[in-house]
């Protein structure tokens, strides 16, 4: 596809320094190879050919390691001087785009297909298309509501649910959404900001979000518990 893929992989990792030392999140090693690794085998699949990493805590290893083309994916990097949360980076980094950008979380990989993403985003006409897991028996992320259009009519908050639908973190978008939102508020957006707070809650409304259910593959290597399991699924995963 000709489309680019945004994987932000500036985060501190904090919560796996335990069990990852001096290394951010997207580097943490998996069968002996970084968790970056195994997402672009993934985009390699999937047939993307260009990404856009944004980069932060401990830049350089990221560079050593993956360069400026990857298992054949070219590489462009977006440096964030200080830490700009997860709306800040993918501002910054679609800043290198012509027209649309697929956008994945650096520590977290959902089996998606992307083919199928664009099709929907084409379809139901979205500002910006996510991708949503359905979970049961969960504490640890927030939820999405759909109406019977695909259309997101709401998100709550982390709380004990039985069944719900996630997001999980893939999301085709439009380049011009940051645009249409300044114009909107007659005012530029700040540097450091929460993609997931500051614009998909914030603009529901204003924005039309779109939401496509898929029952892949999901993995959030943000705590010690998932990224111990990772290390014996991805060997299956990933042969």
């Amino acid at each position: 596809m000709n489309i680019p893929a945004i994987i932000l992989a500036g985060g501190l990792g904090t919560r796996l320094r335990q069990v990852v030392k001096e290394l951010p999140k997207p580097m943490a090693p998996i069968g002996g190879k970084p968790f970056l690794h195994y997402l672009f085998r993934y985009l390699k699949a999937q047939g993307i050919e260009k990404t856009i990493l944004s980069v932060g805590y401990k830049a350089e290893s990221i560079r050593e390691y993956f360069g400026d083309h990857y298992d054949g994916i070219s590489i462009l990097y977006m440096e964030e001087e200080k830490p700009l949360g997860t709306g800040g980076g993918i501002y910054q980094a679609i800043s290198l785009t012509d027209e649309m950008a697929f956008v994945l979380n650096g520590d977290s990989f959902f089996d998606v297909n992307l083919k199928e993403l664009m099709d929907f985003y084409q379809e139901t006409k979205a500002d910006i298309a996510l991708s949503l897991k359905p979970m049961k028996n969960f504490d640890r992320y927030g939820t999405v509501t759909l109406n019977q259009q695909n259309r997101i009519t709401g998100f709550a908050e982390k709380q004990f649910r039985k069944k719900g639908l996630i997001n999980a973190g893939v999301y085709l978008m439009s380049r011009d959404c940051f645009r249409k939102i300044e114009e909107q508020q007659d005012a530029l957006l700040p540097r450091k900001f929460s993609f997931e707070q500051d614009i998909l809650e914030k603009h529901l409304r204003f924005l039309r979000l779109a939401g496509r259910v898929s029952d892949g593959y999901f993995i959030d290597i943000g705590i010690p518990e998932d990224y111990e399991r990772a290390q014996n699924e991805f060997t299956a995963l990933f042969k």
